[in-house]
């Protein structure tokens, strides 16, 4: 399993311009997204098992824009199947969001 906890220290290191609520809220949408993705793939990072039903494919970086600033997050990517978090707006093409279809009446 993913380890939950991350110490205060390391949290105060990592920031560089001293904003630490938008280090902590970084920080607990990472474990929140690494929770869920355990669940899907059926085991943790670097986790071997029987009961693993697909394996992580890569981080890709997405930007989320909030009260305390922009949040720059890795969203896990699975092998198989898909996870995409609910608190962050799905990414769209121009085409799709511009198609006649997708006009309302």
């Amino acid at each position: 399993m993913t380890e939950t906890s991350m110490p205060l220290i390391e949290l105060l290191q990592k920031q560089a311009d001293g904003d630490f609520l938008r280090t902590v809220a970084e920080a607990v949408l990472q474990l929140l997204m690494e929770h869920d993705v355990e669940g899907l793939v059926g085991a943790g990072r670097y986790e071997r098992g029987d009961g693993r039903l697909t394996w992580r494919n890569g981080y890709p970086e997405r930007e989320l824009k909030t009260r305390l600033g922009v949040l720059n997050l890795r969203v896990p990517k699975l092998r198989q199947g898909s996870y995409f978090p609910g608190f962050l707006e799905s990414p769209r093409t121009s085409e799709r969001r511009w198609s006649p279809s997708s006009r309302r009446p």
